[in-house]
């Protein structure tokens, strides 16, 4: 598929088929994720693939309060993005320009899944509602570490929908703000 054509069908997809997906499928989205740039190639993630189907459960409970996130409990797999370390390098650099790093450089890896997702016929869905403590606890992840989103993964089950997005006037200039 074109790029240009993937960006245009990757969406957040909310509703999901009841077939599992996969493990060939996520190996590959998890390998574009591997391949992401980062600050100083600190590479500060790791990607806990969730297809239990009883782990997956507590996950949705915990991902769904005050009416939010409901679907997440259709998602055959979710993947739990937690943030590692970062290299000394990246980690001074943060404290120096005042930038996340790390955030950034997690959201470029999981962007990458996702239209890696996206390019294999799946859907998913970038989560950052949620309850962190509980899930952290559930898959033992470290206190001192944070898991700043989650991704739902899937089938879709439903139509791809048009984009509404700003325009390229609203969200870009040339040489001056």
């Amino acid at each position: 598929m074109e790029f240009k054509e993937l960006v245009k069908i990757r969406q957040s997809d909310r509703k999901y088929e009841d077939r599992s997906v996969e493990k060939e499928k996520l190996i590959q989205c998890l390998e574009t994720a591997r391949l992401s740039p980062s600050a100083n190639n600190s590479q500060p993630w790791k990607f806990i693939m969730i297809d239990d189907p009883s782990i997956r459960k507590q996950i949705a409970e915990y991902a769904a309060s005050m009416g939010m996130n409901k679907f997440v409990a259709s998602a055959p797999t979710i993947a739990v993005v937690v943030v590692e370390k970062q290299n000394i390098l990246s980690s001074v650099g943060s404290v120096i320009q005042n930038k996340p790093y790390w955030l950034i450089d997690v959201g470029i890896a999981v962007n990458q899944f996702c239209l890696q997702a996206t390019d294999l016929g799946l859907g998913t869905c970038i989560i950052g509602w949620f309850n962190e403590k509980k899930i952290k606890k559930l898959l033992n992840v470290d206190r001192g570490k944070r898991i700043p989103l989650i991704i739902t993964i899937g089938y879709a089950d439903g139509p791809t929908r048009e984009k509404k997005r700003k325009s390229l006037e609203e969200v870009s200039s040339w040489n001056k703000y």
